[in-house]
């Protein structure tokens, strides 16, 4: 499926035609790179949203934005699942994802993140098809990052932009942990 980019761009955007990116692989850093791009939309005065899958610890980006109020967001689910989903898992997942069609379609965000969605499609927890038919739902002039491992082809397809993190090293190797204020 392909995703509809817009061409006309609302009153107040900054950001020119909303486009799709993706940011997948298996290395540290999609996140961290959505949020850098928060940064720098909020500092250009656009809107973001994100809305978190996979993601319920206090992470230190929502303690930021509890502090500085630099964006909206959203938690959809429990947290990371290893296994079969549980239902309740899945209509979190479904709920998440019906809020970002809502927040998609509406305009008042220009930039809306949906961090790791990529890991909710790949563990079952919602089609690529309804995320894309959310994304290509999405108002003029409204950018979308999509992350986690995993993208599934038909999002790379879809996307203007693609990155892919590849781990080289990582601490984990060696056997240090996730670390506060680094990894979460």
């Amino acid at each position: 499926m392909e995703t509809s980019k817009p061409t006309t761009v609302p009153e107040g955007c900054a950001a020119g035609p909303g486009l799709v990116q993706v940011y997948t692989g298996n290395g540290k850093g999609k996140t961290t790179a959505a949020l850098g791009q928060a940064l720098r939309a909020r500092g250009r005065g656009l809107r973001v949203y994100l809305i978190q899958f996979f993601k319920m610890r206090e992470t230190g980006e929502l303690l930021a934005n509890k502090k500085y109020g630099l964006f909206d967001c959203y938690s959809a689910g429990r947290g990371f699942i290893t296994g079969k989903p549980a239902e309740e898992d899945i209509r979190a997942a479904a709920e998440g994802l019906e809020r970002a069609g809502r927040i998609l379609s509406a305009g008042k965000y220009q930039l809306v993140i949906l961090d790791e969605i990529n890991n909710a499609v790949a563990g079952g927890l919602l089609s690529s098809a309804d995320v894309l038919a959310a994304v290509a739902g999405r108002h003029a002039g409204v950018e979308v990052i999509l992350t986690g491992r995993d993208a599934p082809q038909e999002f790379i397809a879809a996307a203007d932009l693609v990155t892919i993190m590849e781990s080289a090293k990582h601490p984990l190797d060696e056997g240090i942990g996730a670390r506060e204020g680094i990894e979460y």
